[in-house]
């Protein structure tokens, strides 16, 4: 019997399943291109190899966006990721004036992991933005997460080159609106 492969690979394959049929808001690119660059940015972008945070990563969007649930993740990747990603999740069943509060107050309280794949989601938002109108509020939630990580910043070498990394970017996409 051979060894299980990486906990990534069985989460990258989940979630592409899930993700089938889904695209991003040019209608065109497979939703599931956006997990993988955000486990890839976490990975090779912020240095981070951690098993159950690239797991995480690549699942992030499972419970907001598929039929998929905390128990579904919990019982095949563990409860460590299942809570990542349970933090990594809005209540849409909230207004927007309740639920972007609440989401960013359960992500203050979630592990570094949680606020790292945050860091690396509104990364890859902000490169793949398809709508320059939506520029200024892509910038101010980038600007959210960053404040967020800011507790974890200097205990998670990560958490620190994400930051940096994000607000360049941020700088940069500023200056060129």
């Amino acid at each position: 019997m051979s060894a299980p492969g990486p906990l990534w690979q069985d989460a990258v394959s989940f979630a592409l399943r899930l993700h089938a049929g889904q695209f991003r808001s040019d209608c065109v690119t497979p939703y599931a291109a956006h997990v993988v660059r955000v486990m890839m940015t976490v990975r090779d972008l912020f240095g981070c190899d951690d098993e159950t945070a690239l797991a995480a990563a690549v699942l992030h969007d499972t419970i907001e966006d598929t039929p998929a649930d905390y128990d579904d993740i919990a019982a095949i990747f563990g409860d460590e990721v299942a809570r990542d990603v349970a933090a990594l999740t809005k209540d849409m069943r909230l207004p927007e004036s309740v639920r972007e509060p609440a989401y960013d107050d359960a992500l203050r309280r979630a592990s570094w992991r949680a606020k790292l794949i945050k860091l690396a989601d509104t990364y890859d938002n902000l490169c793949d933005l398809s709508s320059p109108a939506k520029l200024p509020n892509m910038i101010e939630r980038c600007r959210r997460a960053l404040a967020i990580a800011e507790i974890d910043r200097r205990e998670h070498p990560a958490i620190e080159l994400a930051c940096r990394l994000l607000a360049d970017l941020v700088a940069e996409r500023d200056r060129r609106a």
